[in-house]
């Protein structure tokens, strides 16, 4: 039965504090009924959301464009922790990001901590959510790694021993928006999160917002709970085989949605048994608020489709102009090294080389000379990034990719209605 449990702050000797942060009382943490076993009744209208929401993900496969809306995607569901830098005023632009990520195997020059902080995290977090995906089962042990990875400080390593609370005083909990459970109920909790996460009770999208709400309620870190939390949004769809290519920055919809988005978690946190009307109504009415950011995400997913393949079709034409001017063969080969290159710019927009090189499997002259022409065509900008290295920039997809960020901060998802209502990158400079 979900409870609040009293409990008594003794507050630890904090001299030089004020009165109010010394002082010590009594507060209540929040206890959520475990998963497995819970009671779901879901409604008509949010079952056939629910459906229909994930026929439309599943769509999204065969949209044109949809290679490398994954690949994109993947910057967006990185993008927490440059969201996370930007509320601090610190966050790298997408280029310099992309700069610090070619720097991870290769050198580049002026990148900044922060940039590499970024880079760093998102490198982690691609490898942490694979793996989580790939892996037959999913323990405790995968979630603190991922935690580790999103969060390096030795000071927040591991499943929590101490009291934790949103919101009120960084030094008690007394006027805390919200306390989660007890730190010694906190891992018979994750384990049952853990084996619900394992289970197929419920179809993945229903499951993933189960499963990040209960997350989110059990508040299992001393920080970064709500990285780990949406990260795993991902891989409960990803394992459910909803979106293998993790396509859907649903994170970013939540915060903008931000103040729907705690209300709908504040409806999830009943108290009672789990069969009664007043739990049902609270479940209801978080999932009804998920499914429909899910929803939300999916078009923005669909247009972002036929952004890359606008920008293909431009590229093409770009080469085509090039290659006729210079009296060669207009059309790329399917399999030459220059068409190879373009399908990868998506996923990768800054290249060097070595880079292109090794993601093509090619000689370095190969994919040097593919660069160029490329180069020549207008599709990339050359920019010297260490001495003796020069970098090839695909401009139009890191623009589309602040873009579409600015455009998912917008509370209408449309900037031309309604201005970013959280950080977002800056609008990019018009380009010739």
């Amino acid at each position: 039965m979900a409870e609040l449990i009293h409990r008594h702050w003794q507050p630890a000797d904090q001299s030089g504090l004020v009165a109010a942060d010394r002082r010590g009382g009594r507060y209540s943490a929040y206890v959520p009924d475990m998963l497995c076993g819970r009671p779901l009744a879901l409604d008509g209208a949010l079952g056939a959301s629910a459906a229909a929401a994930e026929r439309a993900i599943r769509g999204l496969s065969v949209l044109p464009g949809s290679r490398g809306l994954a690949a994109i995607s993947r910057l967006l569901t990185r993008s927490e922790a440059i969201s996370s830098s930007m509320i601090e005023g610190i966050a790298p632009s997408p280029q310099q990001v992309a700069l610090a990520e070619l720097g991870l195997t290769e050198k580049v020059r002026g990148l900044s901590d922060k940039a590499k902080l970024v880079a760093n995290n998102i490198a982690v977090l691609r490898t942490a959510s694979g793996e989580l995906v790939s892996s037959p089962t999913i323990t405790i042990t995968d979630i603190e790694a991922l935690h580790d990875g999103l969060l390096p400080d030795d000071r927040h390593r591991g499943i929590r021993t101490v009291q934790n609370w949103i919101g009120g005083s960084n030094w008690n909990p007394l006027s805390a928006q919200f306390v989660p459970p007890p730190p010694e109920m906190v891992p018979t909790l994750v384990d049952d999160l853990v084996r619900y996460m394992n289970g197929a009770s419920h179809g993945p999208l229903i499951q993933a917002g189960l499963a990040h709400a209960q997350f989110e309620t059990i508040h299992p870190f001393t920080d970064g709970n709500g990285r780990v939390g949406r990260a795993l949004i991902h891989t409960v769809l990803a394992r459910g085989g909803l979106s293998p290519d993790a396509v859907l920055p649903v994170s970013l919809v939540l915060a903008t949605l931000s103040d729907r988005y705690v209300e709908g978690l504040n409806s999830y946190r009943y108290i009672g048994p789990a069969d009664r009307a007043e739990a049902g109504n609270g479940q209801t009415a978080w999932l009804t608020f998920f499914v429909e950011a899910a929803s939300i995400t999916i078009d923005q997913a669909a247009q972002l489709a036929a952004d890359v393949s606008a920008l293909e079709t431009a590229w093409h034409h770009k080469v085509h102009q090039n290659r006729a001017e210079r009296g060669l063969r207009t059309t790329l080969r399917a399999n030459s090294a220059a068409q190879r290159m373009l399908s990868l710019l998506p996923e990768a927009p800054v290249l060097t080389a070595r880079s292109a090189e090794r993601l093509i499997d090619a000689s370095f002259n190969t994919a040097r000379n593919a660069l160029e022409e490329l180069a020549d065509a207008g599709v990339l900008t050359r920019k010297v990034i260490e001495r003796g290295t020069t970098g090839y920039l695909a401009h139009d997809i890191l623009d589309l990719v602040g873009i579409t960020e600015r455009r998912l901060a917008s509370t209408q998802f449309d900037t031309r209605t309604s201005p970013p209502s959280r950080p977002a990158p800056a609008r990019p400079p018009t380009r010739e």
